[in-house]
C-alpha cells in the first residue's frame, strides 16, 4: 500500500510533524516555491565508475525569497503533548496581505519564559519578491538549543537561506505532490487490466479477499479514490548550489508556467514532488548520512 490513508492535504503547502536532534543553536528549516527543472554539470566525487569524470545530472530549482519573523512561540511537555505557553510578535510591519488574517494566538508581553521545552520560530513568506502570487504562507520553523542571545535577536531581521544551510550538505524536502482527482484502482494502484469476459468490470481487483473472518473488504483492496495532492517527505536530497544570482539560471524566455527567478534560489539533485509554484519546504535531514560533500560545477 505505501502509504496509508491516501487522503488529500489539508493545505496546499505542508506541515513539518518532527524536527531533526542537531549540536548547535539554528533554525533547521526553510522554504521556496519550486520553479523548474534544468540539468547541471559537476564533477563526480563519489565512488563509482564516473568518479573524477564529468557527469551532467537533473537538478530542481527553488526560488527562495527571504522570510520575515512573525512571532516566537514557547511550548511546554503536557500529557496531551506540546501546548503553547507563551508568544512574542515581531516589532516590524507585517505585509499588506498578512495584516488581514489573525495569526497571533496568544501574547505575553517581551519577556521570554523562563522554563519551556520547545521554541520555534513562526514566519512568513514573501511572494511579492517573485512573479507568481501576492499571498504569503504563514508556518513555524524548530529552533534546535534556543538560547537567550539567539532569541533576542531573530525577531528583528530577515532570514536567508544562505544563513541556514551549506552547499553540499544533504537536505530533506517536504511538499504536496500534483492532484489528480478520483481515480480508478489501475491508475491509482497499477492493478492488471482483466479479460475482456470478466464479469462486472474490467479495471477493477480480481478479488476482494476472504469473507470468513472479518465479514468486510479490508483497506488493503485495491479501490478507486483520492490519487495525488497528498504531503509527502523525501530524505536526503543534495544541495548542489545557493546563489543570489538569478541570471545564472534564468532561460532566455523564464520557465514554463513560472517565469524568471528574481530572488535567492537553491538547486537541488534530482527531482521534487509538487506543482509549479508551490511552496516547498526544507529541513535538515532527519536521517542520518555522510559528511557533506564538495560540489565542483563546471
Amino acid at each position: 500500500m505505501q502509504f496509508w490513508p491516501r487522503k488529500r492535504a489539508k493545505k496546499i503547502y505542508p506541515r513539518t510533524r518532527s524536527w531533526p536532534e542537531i549540536s548547535g543553536t539554528k533554525l533547521l528549516g526553510f522554504a521556496g516555491y519550486k520553479t523548474g527543472m534544468i540539468h547541471v554539470s559537476i564533477k563526480d566525487n563519489t565512488n563509482s565508475m564516473t568518479k573524477g569524470q564529468i557527469i551532467s545530472i537533473s537538478a530542481t530549482v527553488i526560488e527562495c525569497p527571504p522570510l520575515k519573523p512573525l512571532s516566537l512561540r514557547f511550548y511546554q511537555q503536557t500529557d496531551y503533548g506540546f501546548k503553547i505557553i507563551s508568544e512574542i510578535p515581531t516589532t516590524q510591519q507585517f505585509e499588506k496581505e498578512l495584516a488581514r488574517k489573525i495569526v497571533l494566538k496568544k501574547s505575553s508581553g517581551k519577556t521570554i519564559p523562563e522554563n519551556f521545552d520547545r521554541a520555534a520560530l513562526q514566519v512568513y513568506t514573501q511572494p511579492s519578491l517573485t512573479s507568481i502570487k501576492k499571498k504569503p504562507e504563514i508556518f513555524e520553523i524548530e529552533i534546535s538549543n534556543p538560547t537567550q542571545d539567539f532569541l533576542k535577536g531573530i525577531l528583528e531581521k530577515e532570514i536567508k537561506i544562505k544563513d541556514i544551510f551549506k552547499e553540499g550538505q544533504f537536505v530533506d524536502v517536504q511538499s504536496v505532490t500534483k492532484g489528480k482527482g478520483f481515480q480508478g484502482p489501475v491508475k491509482r494502484f497499477g492493478v492488471s487490466l482483466r479479460q475482456k469476459k470478466s464479469e462486472k468490470t474490467k479495471r477493477g481487483p480480481g478479488s476482494l479477499g476472504a469473507w470468513n473472518q472479518q465479514q468486510h473488504t479490508m483497506y488493503r483492496v485495491a479501490h478507486a479514490g483520492q490519487m495525488g495532492f497528498h504531503t509527502r517527505t523525501e530524505y536526503n536530497k543534495l544541495l548542489l548550489k545557493i546563489s543570489s544570482k538569478p541570471a545564472e539560471v534564468n532561460p532566455r524566455s523564464g520557465f514554463n508556467d513560472y517565469g524568471l527567478v528574481k530572488a535567492d534560489y537553491v538547486l537541488l539533485e534530482g527531482s521534487i514532488p509538487g506543482a509549479r509554484k508551490r511552496l516547498i519546504r526544507i529541513r535538515e535531514p532527519i536521517r542520518s548520512r555522510s559528511k557533506p560533500m564538495t560540489i565542483e560545477m563546471q
